[in-house]
């Protein structure tokens, strides 16, 4: 009876005896709540950085059509700025080519008047300068020829058509034709001491060159002379 009561008395004030647990190393509930709380907090911090990471790349998208926008605004500004330039060029070369219809339309009809107002020119040229003893129809026609030759000239040069009077004037390649060589001791070579032909020029294109007999130094030309001798002797 002794005995008995000591053991019971032992295990009464070892709980580890009676507690199956304490042996099998069983965990304890404090440390599994603390476990589960880790795991959410790992959970909420995962849920976040998703979260922040999807914010992100919304805003990439959001970015990317307002880039998108921009260039294709300064693709278009670009092309309204050639477009304006192209159009302000077709206005002024339009400008050009109306003045120049204006200004040139009529140069096929002054090149075949040209020859109408020459043979005019030579009726008033071929005229007797003193009229007093000519008959009144003979003085009437060489008048009213010679009225009709002034207006002509006033009427063409209003349209910009000029006669060409280069006699005692520079040889100008530009509206002179040289048909012949004067030789003179008078006057410097290269100037226009006869007029074969008048020139006309419509405003500052020519229309026909002056047809002219040009000056020849005398020196020059009886050193040629004198070299064509030597060479038949």
């Amino acid at each position: 009876m002794t005995d008995q009561k000591t053991t019971n008395d032992e295990t009464a004030q070892d709980p580890s005896a009676q507690d199956p647990n304490a042996e099998t190393g069983a965990q304890d509930p404090a440390g599994s709540d603390k476990a589960a709380t880790d795991g959410a907090m790992d959970d909420i911090l995962n849920d976040g950085l998703a979260a922040a990471g999807a914010e992100t790349k919304g805003d990439a998208d959001v970015q990317d059509p307002l880039t998108a926008m921009t260039a294709e605004r300064d693709q278009l500004k670009d092309q309204l700025l050639r477009a304006l330039a192209d159009t302000e060029n077709m206005r002024r070369r339009s400008e050009r080519e109306a003045a120049n219809v204006r200004k040139y339309g009529h140069t096929p009809f002054a090149r075949d008047l040209v020859g109408a107002i020459d043979n005019l020119a030579r009726v008033v040229e071929s005229a007797p300068e003193n009229l007093d003893q000519a008959d009144e129809t003979v003085k009437s026609l060489i008048t009213g020829i010679q009225l009709s030759w002034t207006e002509l000239q006033s009427v063409i040069e209003k349209h910009g058509i000029k006669r060409v009077e280069p006699l005692g004037e520079k040889f100008d390649y530009n509206l002179h034709q040289a048909m012949f060589e004067v030789p003179t001791n008078d006057q410097p070579s290269g100037m226009v001491l006869e007029v074969v032909q008048h020139g006309y020029v419509l405003h500052d294109r020519l229309l026909r060159p002056a047809m002219v007999g040009v000056s020849k130094a005398g020196d020059a030309a009886g050193a040629t002379s004198n070299d064509q001798s030597k060479t038949d002797e």
